[in-house]
C-alpha cells in the first residue's frame, strides 16, 4: 500500500513544472505552503491524570479477567504531502527554495530534514569529511537543518518537516527515500522532482 497518495491526491503547485531544468537558480520554483506547525510536545516530566486503583476486593478477579487496556499512545499523524515539480538537475535547488520558505514562515532549522536520492548535498559532503561521528553528532543536537543521503537517511530521527530532493539515483533508492521520508515526517513531507517518475515509484508499491 503506497505511503503517499497517488498523483490526483497530491496538490501540485499551480505554477507547474519548471520551464527549463534549473542550472544554478535561474528559474523560479513553485513555493510550497508552509504546512501546519505541530503542537508543542509535552514536557518530559509531565504526567497524565493518575489512573484509579482497582478495588481491593476485585483485585484477584481483575487479574483473571481481561479488562479494557489502558490509554494507548496516539497513532502517528499522517503528514501533509506536497509535490514540487522539478527536473533531476533542479530538484536540489527546489528543495533549497522550499527550505528557505519554511524558515521564512517561522520554522526552526532544527525542524527540517533534507534527503537527497542522487548526489549528496554539499553540506553533507563537507561535514562527512570530518568523520561520521561529528556528522551524526550534529544530527543528534537537533538545532539545525540536517542533510542526509538516501543511503543513510534511515538513521535519521523524526522531524516535523522532511524535504526529499529526487536528484538522481536508481528507482530503488528513490523508493527507499520516499518510504523513509514518510516515516520520519511529523507534519509535512515535501517531494521535489519529476512528478511522473515519483508517481511511477509510488505505483510500484512504496
Amino acid at each position: 500500500m503506497p505511503l503517499i497518495p497517488e498523483e490526483p491526491q497530491i496538490h501540485e503547485s499551480a505554477q507547474g513544472p519548471r520551464a527549463t531544468p534549473a542550472s544554478g537558480r535561474t528559474a523560479p520554483t513553485p513555493r510550497p505552503v508552509p504546512g501546519p506547525r505541530p503542537a508543542a510536545p509535552s514536557r518530559p516530566g509531565r504526567r497524565g491524570p493518575p489512573r484509579p486503583a482497582p478495588p481491593v476486593q476485585r483485585a484477584a478477579r481483575d487479574a483473571a479477567e481481561p479488562g479494557p487496556s489502558g490509554p494507548s499512545a496516539p497513532a502517528k499523524a499522517t503528514p501533509q504531502i506536497q509535490l514540487i515539480p522539478a527536473s533531476v538537475q533542479g530538484a536540489l535547488d527546489a528543495a533549497e527554495e522550499a527550505v528557505d520558505l519554511l524558515l521564512d514562515s517561522g520554522r526552526s532549522p532544527g525542524d527540517v530534514l533534507v534527503i537527497t536520492t542522487g548526489e549528496p548535498h554539499p553540506w553533507a559532503t563537507h561535514e562527512l569529511s570530518f568523520g561520521e561521528a561529528s556528522y551524526w553528532a550534529q544530527h543528534d543536537s537537533g538545532d539545525d537543518i540536517f542533510y542526509a543521503d538516501a543511503q543513510v537517511a534511515d538513521r535519521a530521527g523524526e522531524r516535523p518537516v522532511v524535504v526529499v530532493a529526487v536528484n538522481g539515483g536508481p528507482e530503488s533508492v528513490t523508493a527507499s527515500a520516499l518510504a523513509v521520508a514518510h516515516a520520519r515526517a511529523g507534519a509535512l513531507l515535501i517531494v521535489c522532482g519529476d512528478p511522473q517518475r515519483i508517481n511511477s515509484v509510488l505505483g510500484a508499491g512504496v
